[in-house]
């Protein structure tokens, strides 16, 4: 019997999008062996040269101009991709997007992007009978995301489902089941193992997140956090910036025998299993895999827009608190420096995990759409 199949189409502006393509193609094929799954970031597949160059703009737009970037979420934050901008974008970037599905011939498709969401959408107009499931990636529902032609959208939460509501949604059309995280965040690891090959010590130890592009290099809380080094051990992730690493490991503060500097890894769920704080920016893809795992987060410098809406959420459930003075630190370094507090406020958001957020939800609702 043929293998259903499953295209999950993203894009690159910021590395989330993709993580949750991947994350929810895992999660499928490891609930069924009768699930093929095929991710593929649009823009940089169908355009290999100006894919790369736009969105290299984009991330020196994010780290340069933020408060850019948020007055553009906000300005069109109730305007949908008219049909003329959709046209656009087809005849620009995604003009073999019909041959790519034609070739792959997908049971259904995922779109984690509001950009190919909105091409797949005008092919359903033109004709394309393949049902279309939307992933909306982050706590907060920008009009961009919709399209009547969507057949199902997978958001984070009821509120978010409320939003869509609002904005002419059918609640029948929506599905809360979370955003999916990697199986690999589904349960715990060893701890042992862990600290063995990372060279860890086993102490009270912080998880520095710089996202997927490593924007962190000059925060002056984290930079007041390796001046703490004696007292707790630190782990800065700086994803696929290499030059920003360079400079992290060339600055003598982060120099310290218990803070380790790395670039891009598969394992951040084991560095979140022997971590006991979460230092991130409010992505929605890293602020729920440190939910799943029950690891207390920090937040700093959220872009405006799409981050302050995860952080808002984030802080109101309990998960996490924005970093906003060194006191706020301070407090947080003591905390996880007392075992028995430490332990019982994990067990504390382990059990509000439990309550709102279920890892290998989405996984298994797409399944059900799909039978």
């Amino acid at each position: 019997m043929r293998k259903k199949r499953v295209l999950l189409l993203s894009e690159g502006f910021g590395t989330g999008h993709t993580q949750a393509a991947y994350a929810l193609a895992v999660g499928l094929r490891q609930l069924s062996p009768k699930i093929q799954t095929r991710v593929i970031e649009l823009g940089t597949f169908l355009n290999p040269i100006i894919g790369p160059l736009i969105l290299s703009a984009y991330r020196k737009t994010v780290s340069h101009q933020p408060k850019l970037v948020g007055k553009l979420y906000r300005s069109q934050y109730h305007k949908s991709l008219n049909r003329m901008t959709q046209f656009a974008l087809h005849r620009l970037f995604y003009n073999h997007v019909s041959a790519v599905v034609r070739q792959l011939k997908p049971d259904s498709i995922v779109c984690t992007h509001p950009f190919p969401n909105a091409v797949v959408s005008r092919l359903k107009r033109l004709g394309l009978d393949v049902p279309l499931y939307t992933l909306i990636t982050d706590y907060d529902a920008h009009a961009t995301w919709t399209n009547p032609e969507v057949n199902t959208y997978l958001v984070s939460t009821p509120a978010v489902r409320n939003k869509l509501i609002a904005r002419g949604v059918p609640e029948s059309s929506i599905a809360v089941t979370g955003i999916p995280v990697h199986p690999n965040f589904w349960h715990p690891h060893d701890r042992a193992e862990i600290l063995s090959q990372f060279k860890l010590k086993d102490m009270p130890t912080v998880l520095i997140m710089g996202g997927g592009w490593g924007l962190l290099y000059g925060d002056n809380h984290v930079e007041y956090m390796a001046s703490q080094a004696d007292k707790v051990q630190i782990i800065v992730c700086m994803g696929n910036n290499e030059k920003s690493r360079e400079k992290l490991l060339a600055d003598p503060r982060f120099r310290h025998p218990n803070i380790h500097v790395l670039g891009y890894t598969k394992e951040v769920s084991k560095l979140m299993d022997v971590s006991d704080l979460l230092v991130t920016k409010p992505g929605g893809m890293t602020c729920t895999e440190g939910m799943a795992k029950g690891i207390p987060m920090l937040f700093y410098e959220p872009i405006p827009g799409q981050e302050e809406e995860n952080a808002d959420y984030f802080v109101k459930h309990g998960f996490g608190e924005l970093m906003t003075s060194t006191e706020t630190v301070d407090r947080w370094l003591r905390l996880i420096q007392e075992p028995y507090a430490a332990d019982q406020h994990r067990d504390t958001l382990l059990a509000l995990r439990n309550a709102e957020y279920h890892p290998a939800k989405c996984s298994e609702a797409v399944l059900a759409l799909m039978q």
